[in-house]
């Protein structure tokens, strides 16, 4: 039985009839959709950017953008890989050419149709390969998220992800892929029959620094509006090799040592005479503070913020580090910069950013130096025995002024003395006494190795430094380990440091009492023992005569000066990479500090002499000890976002919050009355310092805050950075404690423009500019609370009271600084590098003493009155002379240019007080030449508003009269007259220079390097203190500078440049007779080195590495103004060789 078929059953005629019907519908409906197509062409314009797709990914958003339709064999697409694609406003045909270009595949427009298929006259197709990688740091093994790969020739690409990882689909095997990361230099590689391939970048090392590190976040320097100014380890090896301070003085004229302490403390820097309380006073751009307000402040009031690692560091910390584990020094200068630390960066930031472990083999690097100290006494004149023993008889000094012949007769056998002496060939040269060359060692090593999964390094460096004084010196020890881990992506960053730093200061004493004795005096008598007593000194107004000891015999006593300090320091670092672009980080940073000093002056010892009562004589002897101790921790978390978009938009944003606490005391005490020299520590004491107790100080403050920061970048030609930071410490009063700091800057890529494109000389032309606010908040605890002290002595009813302190000032608030800074990039012809920056600084709440009425018993509180601004110019220029890698030829030369003024804008009546104050003290009459006289004959910080803060105030000097030898001076109101008035003080001068800098070149051929650094200053004046001291005011029963023998008025008639000579409590005050002219130029670095890298021997020795190296540190210097150069301690003139190993 015949199953029947299910569904409908329609007889042949009216099968073909339906047919009929259904060809007729389909004519219809293609002349229907023949009309539709009228409304759709191959000329329809399109807009679209899309980033890294696929072209059935294109076709896709094209539908969505049209009516087309897309119809083709998936497998055939499936094989065409990725694009980036970026028109605008195009025909769709344009489009589709572009993108199928070479693909071996052909469109074709069909009604609302666009039929793809392969090309008939196409070649055999090269079977499509997928080529896998990842993308690394060449010199740390470190992988780079986001690094751009690219089929060379095309706009097909992709980005590595998270893990460094990429996968791009390529043609055939001699295809070649471009790979480019910011802060690398790009790289083409051809992966042949290799499916998976690792590629390695080189960092970039062009002048221009690629990638800017601000400590905080990394900004692309093509792409970044900040002033900065970036060193690497490379520059400064060649500037010098003894500490990071020193080195960035002589390369950068915006990082200034101030010059009314730089014999002084680069002395001591360049020496070993450094302690905590003794490091160089730095400013960048000038100073926004009153400098005579240090009480008030915990460091000095001008210093930059010194930035380790992205954590802050003290002075001394940064003073103590090896330079060998630097890798770069960032300034930066302007608000774009700063304002990324709110309310700390108005002084400047110095970001320093410490080697990284490398991926690898492990690495043995080694470093020895050989340091030589010379001192060096060119710039003293003073007299010899002769000329010094006739200056004093032309004074009349063997002459009874009252014409008593038993004291005249006195006189003469102590001039006869003298006399005697000078035949006998005594000529002492005391400055020489308390010397000595100074050789010490530095050592430093390092070891690093691991894969791109865990990395280390440790490091040890020893720095043993002998001063030139007899007897002092320093060392520094100083230990660590970095250790890194990446776990897919997550990274793991610990770093942990100790240093150890002992100094010790000659026991010989200052150098300043041996530059005053005269030569006339014996060190030693005939039996080869110390003379004890040099001589007498006559005590002003008849009151009778002192000894003058000689200060050798204290340095064969037991006595100690002794500092120490030992930090630990731990960093740790996480980093999780999120998404490709998208970054979270947490840092938390722990430093802990103890420091101790002693100081022992045996009883025997010259300063206690003249206690020769029986009261005085048992408290012969003093012994001072301090303790220190600091707490600091640090911690912050933070989202950094980085995306292009595009190709032309470049977004980079960050953001943060961070916390921090810091905890000090410390606590001295001294002790008298020792029995006999060898009884040298304190508890041999008979009882604490006449009249003093233990005494101590605290400090304690917490801060937190919150940064936003965005970077954005068009096409690589409009930049804007914009940061936002607010800042809440417990440093201000109740009512400020919450401070605002913002920063915008903008900048034009012009070498991007179409119209500079012809312009082949032209490799870099960028504007920018930035403006914003910062802030100063490192002056010291509890100004803004009322602080309390308990009564020591006194207790009523078993009940200890306390009495007011300090006054409170619930309104102290952030000393804010605005900068505005105009700023030019040039590269030219590949060659000539110039950036200039013109800037100005307005600092407003400066901190500033208000005084008081007596009634309320204290003088003055704290309170933000004042403003100050710096206006000036930096340039610097970089010409690469000759570059042949070739040959391994290399000459560079550069120069930089700073000029800064600075003026008062706004202060307070108290700050008149202390202008009174301070003439007063130079009006008193009565003058002790053993005590300091800086303060009386020294000129003081005035403060007026519309003046400079370094403007020089003394009374106008017409010269000396022949006549009298007085010296003869203008009022203020242009009279004449011999009498000294404060109120005739103007401004006499400017400390400041008209403009300064450096210059030098650096060459190198085949391993052989020679770079030089000089300084020069133009303009500006100085007041010759050494004229005033040694000269006018000399006390003439000490030895004298040779100028007095000279210049000095001593008969009627006499042209002469200085004064007659009087009685020693006559002294000149400040006149602008000793304001002088100041241009100078120094050459303050050589550096000769030689590296062995071409010698065979290294390669079969197993070495990496071996370099040479020698140094010189202020080779010569030229002035206008002769002064002496080194007061309390001697001008020293450094020598370092040095030897560089890697294994």
């Amino acid at each position: 039985m015949k199953k029947k078929l299910k569904g409908i059953f329609y007889p042949r005629e009216k099968v073909r009839k339906l047919l009929l019907m259904t060809k007729f519908s389909f004519m219809m409906l293609f002349f229907c959709l023949q009309i539709q197509a009228n409304g759709f062409s191959q000329h329809t314009r399109l807009s679209i950017r899309l980033h890294n797709v696929s072209v059935k990914q294109l076709f896709l958003e094209i539908e969505k953008m049209t009516d087309v339709a897309f119809v083709y064999n998936t497998d055939d697409v499936e094989q065409l890989g990725t694009m980036n694609v970026n028109f605008t406003d195009t025909e769709i045909e344009k489009i589709l050419d572009f993108c199928l270009k070479d693909k071996g595949v052909t469109y074709s427009f069909v009604n609302n149709h666009i039929v793809i298929k392969k090309s008939i006259f196409a070649q055999p197709q090269v079977k499509q390969r997928v080529i896998t990688g990842k993308v690394i740091d060449k010199v740390t093994g470190e992988i780079l998220p986001g690094a751009t790969i690219k089929i060379k020739g095309t706009n097909i690409g992709t980005a590595t992800d998270i893990e460094g990882k990429f996968k791009i689909t390529l043609g055939d095997e001699a295809g070649i892929l471009v790979v480019s990361f910011v802060g690398y230099e790009k790289v083409e590689v051809t992966p042949g029959k290799n499916e998976n391939v690792e590629i390695a970048l080189t960092p970039e090392s062009t002048e221009m620094a690629e990638v800017i590190v601000t400590g905080i976040a990394e900004r692309k320097a093509a792409t970044y509006t900040g002033a900065v100014t970036t060193f690497r380890a490379d520059d400064l090896a060649r500037i010098g090799n003894q500490n990071i301070l020193q080195v960035l003085k002589g390369i950068d004229p915006g990082f200034q040592v101030l010059e009314m302490n730089r014999h002084r403390r680069m002395a001591r820097i360049l020496g070993a005479r450094v302690t905590r309380h003794r490091m160089p006073e730095i400013q960048m751009r000038g100073a926004s503070s009153f400098t005579d307000m240090k009480d008030r402040y915990q460091t000095n009031p001008n210093q930059p913020l010194f930035i380790v690692d992205g954590f802050e560091q003290s002075i001394q910390r940064v003073f103590d580090m090896d330079m060998n584990r630097i890798a770069s020094v960032t300034l930066l200068k302007d608000a774009t910069a700063k304002a990324l630390y709110g309310s700390k960066g108005a002084n400047g930031v110095v970001v320093i950013e410490t080697k990284k472990p490398e991926a690898g083999k492990l690495k043995i690097s080694y470093t020895g130096n050989l340091n030589i100290q010379g001192p060096d006494l060119s710039s003293y004149n003073l007299c010899n025995a002769a000329e010094k023993l006739n200056v004093e008889y032309r004074a009349n000094k063997f002459t009874s002024l009252s014409g008593h012949q038993g004291q005249q007769l006195l006189l003469d056998q102590k001039y006869n003395f003298y006399l005697e002496e000078l035949a006998k060939g005594v000529d002492t040269y005391w400055l020489s006494t308390p010397l000595r060359t100074g050789v010490g060692h530095k050592h430093s090593l390092n070891i690093e190795g691991g894969d791109e999964f865990l990395r280390y390094s440790v490091d040890f460096a020893y720095n043993n430094i002998q001063g030139v004084m007899k007897g002092s010196g320093r060392q520094v020890l100083e230990g660590g380990f970095m250790l890194s881990y990446r776990y897919k992506s997550l990274l793991f960053r610990e770093q942990f440091y100790v240093t150890n730093s002992k100094s010790k200061e000659s026991p010989y004493g200052t150098f300043s009492e041996y530059a005053r004795l005269n030569p006339y005096w014996r060190k030693y008598d005939s039996k080869g023992n110390v003379v004890e007593i040099l001589g007498n000194y006559q005590i002003a107004n008849m009151q009778g005569e002192k000894p003058i000891y000689n200060p050798l015999q204290n340095a064969v006593l037991n006595t100690k000066n002794e500092n120490e300090y030992t930090n630990f320091t731990n960093n740790f670092y996480i980093e999780w990479m999120i998404l490709n672009g998208l970054k979270a980080t947490g840092r938390i940073s722990f430093t802990s500090q103890k420091s101790e000093k002693e100081i022992f002056y045996p009883r025997d010892h010259t300063m206690f002499r003249q206690q020769t009562s029986d009261e005085e004589f048992f408290k012969r002897g003093l012994y001072t000890m301090g303790h220190g101790k600091q707490f600091n921790y640090t911690t912050d978390i933070a989202l950094s976002y980085n995306k292009a978009f595009a190709e032309k938009h470049l977004l980079l944003a960050n953001a943060q919050w961070s916390a921090g606490e810091s905890k000090s005391s410390s606590v001295d005490f001294s002790a008298q009355g020792f029995s006999n020299d060898k009884m040298d520590y304190i508890t041999h004491a008979m009882q604490y310092e006449e009249g003093q107790k233990p005494s101590g100080s605290e400090s304690h403050s917490r801060e937190t805050s919150v940064l936003l920061s965005v970077n954005y970048s068009w096409d690589e030609r409009f930049l804007l950075d914009a940061t936002y930071r607010a800042n809440a410490s417990s440093l201000f009063g109740a009512d400020n404690q919450w401070g605002h700091f913002w920063s915008a800057g903008i900048g034009w890529n012009l070498h991007h423009e179409k119209f500079m494109q012809a312009l082949k000389v032209v490799n870099l032309f960028k504007l920018r500019g930035s403006t914003g606010y910062t802030g100063s908040q490192n002056f010291n605890a509890y100004q803004a609370v009322s602080t309390y002290r308990y009564y020591e002595d006194v207790v009523y009813d078993n009940i200890v009271g306390a009495y007011l302190l300090g006054l409170p000032n619930p309104e102290l608030q952030w000393q804010k600084t605005q900068d505005n800074n105009i700023g030019l990039d040039l590269t030219l012809f590949d060659r000539l590098d110039l950036t200039f920056d013109y800037y100005i600084k307005n600092t407003r709440n400066l901190l500033t003493p208000v005084s008081t009425p007596p009634s309320v018993g204290f003088n003055s509180y704290t309170e933000n009155l004042g403003k100050s601004q710096n206006k000036g110019i930096e340039v610097r220029l970089n010409y690469r002379i000759l570059k042949n890698a070739h040959k391994d030829l290399f000459l560079s030369a550069f120069a930089t240019g700073m000029h800064n003024k600075n003026k008062i804008k706004e202060i307070s009546d108290a700050l008149d007080y202390i202008n009174k104050e301070r003439d007063d003290q130079k009006s008193e009459s009565n003058y002790d030449h053993e005590k300091d006289k800086q303060g009386t004959t020294k000129p003081s910080v005035r403060y007026r508003v519309g003046q400079s803060m370094d403007a020089i105030w003394a009374v106008r000097s017409l010269g000396i009269d022949p006549g009298s030898g007085e010296e003869i001076l203008l009022t203020k109101d242009g009279r004449k007259t011999y009498a000294w008035n404060a109120d005739d003080q103007v401004v006499c001068g400017d400390k400041l220079p008209k403009l300064s800098g450096t210059f030098g070149f650096n060459f190198e051929y085949r391993g052989f390097g020679v770079n030089t650094s000089f300084f020069y200053r133009l303009g500006g004046q100085m007041y010759n203190q050494t004229l005033v001291d040694k000269v006018e005011n000399a006390d003439i029963q000490y030895n004298v500078d040779k100028r007095i023998y000279t210049d000095r008025w001593f008969e009627a008639g006499q042209a002469a440049k200085f004064k007659r000579i009087t009685d020693p409590n006559y002294f000149t005050r400040p006149t602008s007779r000793f304001v002088q002219d100041l241009s100078e130029l120094q050459m303050t670095s050589l550096n000769i080195s030689y590296d062995f890298r071409h010698h065979k021997f290294i390669a079969n020795s197993g070495l990496e590495q071996l370099k040479l190296m020698f140094y010189m540190n202020d080779v010569f210097r030229t002035s206008t103004v002769k002064t002496e150069r080194g007061i309390d301690y001697p001008f020293a003139r450094s020598f370092s060789f040095s030897v560089q190993v890697t294994f």
